[in-house]
C-alpha cells in the first residue's frame, strides 16, 4: 500500500469518516448560527447595542482556551468534542425557542450567548489534537486536510442556506438548524475510539505550567504563534470592519462583500487538495511564508481596485489559510507527544482569542479616523512586517520535514499513564 493513502481511502476509514462528517455537520451549523444570532437579537428589538453586547458575551469564554487544552489532554478526545457539541446543541435549542417565542429579555440572551461560547475554547485545541489518536503518522497530513475541507464546505453551505432560511421562516428556525447540526455531530463523534492519556497526579495548574514550559521552550512554535496572532489581528480588522465599510461606501454593497468573503471560503476548500499533496522540505518555513498571502487583498483594497478583482484575489489567501493550518497541525503532531498536544494548541490560540475582540473594538474608530483604504494598507504592512520578523528565526527556517516514524513513548518527558490506546486505522 502507498505510504500516503488517498483522501478517498481515508474517507472509508471508520476512524476518519465519522470525524469528517461531524466537522461537516458542525460547520454547516456554524453558518446558520452566525446569521441566526444577529437577526434573532435584532428581531427581538434589542438593536445594534444589544447585538454588540450579545456578541461580546459569546466571545468572552474563548479566554478559557487553556482549560480546554487541559481537558483535551486529560480525557478521551472524542468524548470532549462530543460534550462540547452537546452543550452547543442544548444552548442553541434554547436560543431557537427564544427567537421563536419572542419577548425575551436581553439578559437571558446574553447568558445563553455566553454558554454557547464555551464550546469553542474546549473544542478547538482538542480538535487539533485528536488526529494523532485516530491515524498513523503517514496519514496525518491528509486527515488534517480533509478536516479543513469539511470545515470550509460546511461553512459555505451554512452561510448560503442560512440567509434563505431566515428570510423564509425566521431566525428561530436557523438557530434550530444549528442545534440539529450539533446533535448530528454528537452521534458521529461517539462512534470514534480515542486514547486516554492521564497524568499520574492530575492538577489543573500543574498541567497548565507543563504545557507552557513545552510551548515556551520551543522557539519556532512561539515565534510562529506571535506571527499568527499579528496576522489574526489584521485579518479580523479587514474582514470585520474595513471590507464592509469600504463596500458600503459605493463600492458594491453588502452583496459584493458576500461574494468577496465567499471567494476566500472557496479558496480554503480548494486549499485542502493542495495541503494533502504538498510535503515541503522545510514545513515551518513554508508555514511562516503562507500568511503573507493575506496581505494581497488588503493592498488591493488600499489601492482602490474594483470589487471583482478583490474577490478573485481573495482565492489566494483562502488557499494559503487552508495549507497553513494543515502544515501547522501536522508539524505539531509530529514534534510533540500526544498527551501534550491540546495544551500546546491552547497556548497557541490564546493570543488570537484574547486580542480579536479588542481588535474589533479598536478597528471601528481607526477606520473612521483614517479611512478604510488606509486601514487596509496598514493591516497589510503589519502582516508583512510580522512575516519578515518570523523569518529571522533559524529554527523556523531550518526545521526539517516530518519523519514517517512516530516518537517512542520513552522519549516523552511528562510522566503519564496510558490507560487505553485506541487502534489506529
Amino acid at each position: 500500500m502507498s505510504v500516503q493513502r488517498s483522501l478517498f481511502n481515508l474517507l472509508k476509514s471508520r476512524s476518519v469518516a465519522p470525524l469528517v462528517g461531524a466537522r461537516l455537520s458542525s460547520s454547516t451549523g456554524d453558518g446558520f448560527g452566525h446569521i441566526a444570532l444577529a437577526w434573532g437579537t435584532l428581531q427581538l428589538g434589542h438593536g445594534p447595542g444589544g447585538l454588540s453586547l450579545v456578541l461580546a458575551c459569546r466571545a468572552v469564554p474563548a479566554l478559557l482556551v487553556l482549560v480546554g487544552g487541559v481537558l483535551g489532554d486529560r480525557f478521551r478526545r472524542h468524548v470532549v468534542l462530543a460534550g462540547a457539541e452537546v452543550l452547543a446543541a442544548v444552548t442553541w435549542g434554547a436560543l431557537a425557542a427564544c427567537f421563536l417565542g419572542g419577548g425575551v429579555p436581553l439578559g437571558l440572551l446574553c447568558l445563553l450567548a455566553f454558554v454557547s461560547g464555551l464550546e469553542r475554547p474546549v473544542f478547538m485545541p482538542t480538535l487539533r489534537s485528536i488526529v494523532v489518536d485516530l491515524v498513523r503518522v503517514r496519514d496525518r497530513q491528509n486527515t488534517n486536510a480533509l478536516l479543513g475541507q469539511a470545515d470550509s464546505a460546511g461553512l459555505l453551505i451554512g452561510l448560503a442556506l442560512s440567509g434563505i432560511v431566515v428570510a423564509a421562516v425566521g431566525p428561530g428556525w436557523a438557530a434550530a438548524m444549528k442545534a440539529a447540526s450539533g446533535a448530528v455531530s454528537v452521534l458521529l463523534l461517539i462512534r470514534l475510539n480515542t486514547s486516554v492519556w492521564r497524568p499520574e497526579r492530575p492538577r489543573l495548574l500543574t498541567d497548565l505550567r507543563t504545557g507552557w514550559r513545552e510551548f515556551a521552550s520551543t522557539r519556532w512554535v512561539w515565534v510562529l504563534t506571535v506571527q499568527f496572532t499579528a496576522v489574526a489581528v489584521s485579518v479580523s480588522t479587514f474582514m470585520g470592519v474595513v471590507g464592509p465599510s469600504h463596500m458600503s461606501q459605493g463600492h458594491g454593497g453588502s452583496g459584493a462583500w458576500g461574494v468577496v468573503a465567499g471567494c476566500e471560503a472557496f479558496g480554503a476548500l480548494l486549499g485542502g487538495f493542495v495541503a494533502a499533496r504538498w510535503r515541503p522540505a522545510r514545513p515551518a518555513l513554508a508555514t511562516a511564508l503562507l500568511p503573507a498571502s493575506a496581505a494581497g487583498p488588503m493592498l488591493l483594497l488600499g489601492a482602490g481596485v474594483p470589487w471583482p478583482a478583490l474577490a478573485a484575489a481573495m482565492l489566494v489567501p483562502g488557499v494559503g489559510q487552508a495549507v497553513y493550518f494543515v502544515l501547522w497541525s501536522t508539524t505539531l503532531q509530529r514534534e510533540f507527544p500526544p498527551q501534550m498536544l491540546a495544551r500546546i494548541n491552547s497556548w497557541g490560540l490564546l493570543g488570537n482569542f484574547a486580542l480579536t475582540p479588542l481588535t474589533l473594538l479598536a478597528a471601528g474608530p481607526l477606520t473612521s479616523a483614517i479611512g478604510p483604504r488606509n486601514t487596509a494598507t496598514a493591516s497589510a504592512l503589519l502582516i508583512l512586517a510580522a512575516t519578515a520578523a518570523t523569518l529571522t528565526s533559524a529554527q523556523v527556517r531550518r526545521l526539517p520535514a516530518a519523519s514517517e516514524e512516530p516518537l517512542l513513548l520513552e522519549e516523552w518527558e511528562e510522566p503519564m499513564v496510558v490507560v487505553v490506546e485506541a487502534e489506529k486505522s
